[in-house]
Parts: C-alpha cells; structure tokens; sequence
C-alpha cells in the first residue's frame, strides 16, 4: 500500500511487523501517546479513527459532540504504543475547546475534504493554530480524507503535499471508505512517538494499560 508522502517512506519500513501482538516482542518498551484529530466538519475524521481501531465504516454518522475517545495499540519490534485518540468536533462553536484536547498531543491529524477548498484552508489553520499554540514536541499529520472521490477533488495533491513539507508535517490522502492509507497513516504516526519521547512534555508515559478499544460517545457526520 503505498503513501502519498514521500517524506513517511522512512517510518514505513517497519510496517509488516506494526498491529502484531505484544507478545512477539516481550521486551519492547511499552509506552503511551495522546493522539488528537482536528478539522472542519464532516471532513471523516470520526470514520478515519472507527476505520482505524474497529475496522468499521458507515456512510452516515452524528457530528460528534465535543469529542470522542478510543484506544488502539501499535506494536514494532522495539515499542509498544498504546494510541489515546480524541476524535474532536469540528463546528466553529467547538474551537474553544479544542486547546483542551491538544494539550500534551504527541501527535496531530489534521484532516481536510480533498472535494472541499474550504475544509483545507481549515487544515491550514489549524496546523499553524499547534505550531503557535499547541505542544512542543507534536507530529503532525496533514491527511487528505475521501480519497475514494478523486474524480470530485478541488484539493490538488502536489500543493497539499508541497504545504505538508513546507510546514515539516507527514502528508497522506486517504479513504475511509475504502481503507485506503488509513493503517498506514496511523501506524507511522505511532512509529515518530518513540523518537520524541522525552518525557511528560510531549503527552508520552511508560504504561503496562494495554486494554481494548473503548466506545466513541458521539461519531462524525458521513465521511468517507
């Protein structure tokens, strides 16, 4: 499955052994990264996450509520990451709110509609929003959503990515419709949780929590 980033080819190389069970590598370091999803609404940020940790896709979900949490794990052959995902509201009347669940992220997805301009002038305030305000060591994730409606795209590939780099962020497009990219998306994200940690500044603890996947309260509006 190959990545629309050229810069995340790197992370990638450890994929076949990401998602297997921690007991393949007894002695990885378990540790844990609170991952936040910010964007406009009904860009798919609550049907990337639900495809991600349950593998499942509806075409049609409620907005979310303020946000959502879900758990996931990731394992590599040196660590465990044990993924704290806040899936967060995207109406305006939410922005207020959304410091409260960056704070302490160890990784940002920043999703836009890659069939809507203006959700992706909103994915670029928002990444200018964390590197003002948001978390000193944060990845972040620029994910081009609804990947399965290239034929309806307004959001041109090579400027988003050409943005990405510019802004020193990973650049993915996806399809939660269809699974495309999603995995690999999140898995690399994990993989850059490591290499920051240095301590409770970047939103890392060690953690022996390794618990299934919890229920969303509220999901995002149809997204592909």
């Amino acid at each position: 499955m190959s990545m629309s980033g050229e810069k995340s080819i790197s992370d990638s190389k450890s994929a076949a052994v990401l998602q297997s069970s921690p007991a393949l590598f007894p002695n990885a370091k378990v540790v844990q990264g609170k991952v936040v999803l910010l964007g406009d609404s009904a860009v798919g940020k609550s049907s990337l996450v639900l495809r991600f940790v349950k593998k499942q896709f509806s075409e049609y979900q409620e907005s979310t509520i303020g946000a959502a949490f879900l758990t996931q794990t990731v394992t590599a052959k040196d660590y465990t990451v044990k993924l704290e995902i806040w899936d967060t509201a995207g109406q305006e009347r939410y922005h207020t709110m959304s410091p409260m669940y960056y704070r302490n992220a160890a990784v940002a997805v920043i999703v836009y509609d890659i069939t809507s301009a203006n959700s992706f002038a909103r994915a670029k305030f928002w990444i200018k929003e964390l590197q003002k305000n948001g978390p000193q060591k944060c990845s972040i994730v620029l994910a081009g959503n609804k990947l399965d409606l290239a034929d309806r795209r307004v959001v041109d590939t090579e400027e988003a990515r050409l943005f990405a780099e510019e802004k020193g962020a990973l650049f993915f497009e996806v399809s939660a419709k269809t699974e495309h990219n999603v995995d690999q998306m999140f898995e690399t994200a994990a993989l850059r949780i490591p290499k920051n940690l240095s301590g409770k500044s970047n939103g890392l603890s060690k953690t022996i929590d390794l618990s299934s996947s919890a229920q969303p309260e509220e999901t995002s509006k149809c997204c592909n």
